[in-house]
């Protein structure tokens, strides 16, 4: 274990994982105010005290949800298999992209809902720099002509606000990924 790692304990990383997984479908079940450290605790089959000890508050723990989705997803951007990984056109990039991130943001309804209402998360600043710098890149492949920070914060925004979330408690998620999509392209193939 030299150069200072630290190696998850097998039951160390078996509690984390049920209690977000608990965390989760109580979110899903009651939404966020139905989230207590003891429902949490009950559902994960722990004690109280192991979720404070891991997350330290019920912020914590939902700021590890949410840093959970997005560093998945910048991973995968990073890493992952084409087109929302490297070797896609740039087009084809923007699109797997917004499209994945519509899908995490509808997958995970009460989470985005708790998270709004929270203090950022520690690492705000780190997950939105990458999205612009990702975003900003592909756009400037495609379109120099555009305001690529702009255009893309632009298009970023329109996931993150009050009509994803209605449209997706509607069950239109699928509605949406198309107008996403539709709005994507006509960014990507409109003349100026």
């Amino acid at each position: 274990m030299g150069e200072g790692r630290r190696v998850e304990r097998a039951d160390a990383a078996r509690n984390r994982r049920a209690i977000l997984e608990a965390t989760m479908a109580l979110l899903d079940e009651h939404g966020a105010a139905g989230v207590t450290m003891d429902r949490v605790a009950a559902a994960a089959g722990v004690g109280k005290g192991t979720i404070f000890h891991r997350f330290g508050s019920r912020s914590g723990l939902l700021y590890e949800l949410i840093a959970e989705g997005a560093t998945e997803l910048m991973t995968r951007v990073l890493d992952g298999p084409p087109p929302l990984g490297p070797g896609a056109p740039a087009g084809d990039r923007l699109l797997a992209f917004f499209d994945a991130m519509t899908c995490l943001v509808t997958d995970h309804v009460e989470l985005i809902a708790a998270y709004r209402a929270m203090p950022p998360h520690p690492r705000t600043e780190e997950f939105h720099a990458f999205w612009a710098e990702h975003i900003s890149t592909l756009l400037r492949e495609v379109r120099p002509d555009l305001d690529v920070e702009t255009v893309g914060a632009l298009l970023l925004s329109s996931i993150g606000g009050d009509l994803a979330q209605q449209m997706a408690r509607a069950g239109e998620v699928a509605r949406l990924r198309a107008a996403v999509q539709d709005m994507v392209r006509s960014v990507l193939n409109a003349p100026r």
